[in-house]
């Protein structure tokens, strides 16, 4: 039986054009329907066709339509067919973020990279981290922090400094945004299975938002962090170039 594929593409015009030649030349049918879906674009592309397809449990493969292309393969029309089906499997899960804003209302989302907690103001961000409930660190001065998987490591968290985690280490990445107090605190790497919660201090006066890869909820005042090992996702990636293998050599690069 033929592999029935669904292609997915960003409004680029590079990936609408690739979209309609693949799809001509492959078939595409509903992402409900196919055996894979295929991603056209960017990391950003990706990570918006795995939450399109959340609960279709449809493994991914992306080619580079896009300008950040870590999380894709590389683009070509030809052999396409064996590729995916010679490729290696990666399964990640993501984060969930709950948030509690200064109005009282309650909100939920699904991070594949990281939250993020940032200053909405020009004023530093005054945190408490708590870890299983207990009390980490009781005030931190920053632009932000953030949570980050080890899929996500490689994004914004190296930006700023982070730890890369690999796939196979089960941990994820506390990693300060520009602190001021404690200057010197670097992060910390918890265990996948550690509750994070971040509550903002002064919010009237220092208000931060929380950002679940690009889904924002301004005006928090309370965030709790969570890996959600009942959602498993599979991308797809061309032999020798498996996403462990990507996260192991992105730490040997300048």
């Amino acid at each position: 039986m033929a592999l029935r594929l669904a292609f997915l593409a960003s409004d680029r015009p590079e990936a609408q054009a690739a979209r309609s030649s693949l799809a001509a030349r492959y078939g595409d049918v509903a992402a409900s329907e196919a055996d894979v879906v295929v991603a056209l674009g960017g990391d950003g592309t990706m990570l918006e066709t795995l939450r399109r397809t959340l609960q279709e449990h449809k493994p991914i493969y992306g080619m580079n339509r896009g300008s950040v292309g870590f999380l894709m393969n590389d683009f070509a029309e030809d052999g396409l067919i064996q590729r995916i089906e010679a490729a290696e499997k990666a399964v990640i899960h993501p984060l969930t973020m709950r948030t509690l804003d200064a109005a009282g209302v309650r909100r939920e989302a699904i991070a594949i990279n990281e939250v993020s907690l940032l200053r909405q103001t020009y004023q530093s961000a005054k945190l408490r981290i708590l870890i299983n409930g207990k009390v980490r660190m009781a005030e931190l001065i920053c632009d932000g922090v953030l949570i980050a998987t080890p899929a996500g490591s490689t994004a914004y968290n190296l930006s700023a400094h982070g730890p890369i985690v690999p796939l196979s280490g089960q941990v994820l990445a506390l990693t300060p945004i520009s602190a001021f107090r404690p200057r010197r605190w670097r992060g910390a790497l918890l265990s996948h299975t550690d509750k994070v919660t971040l509550d903002v201090l002064e919010a009237d006066k220092r208000p931060v938002s929380a950002v679940a890869d690009n889904v924002e909820v301004r005006d928090v005042i309370q965030v709790d962090v969570a890996e959600d090992r009942s959602i498993s996702l599979t991308l797809l990636f061309d032999q020798g170039r498996s996403l462990e293998e990507r996260v192991l050599a992105e730490q040997f690069t300048g």
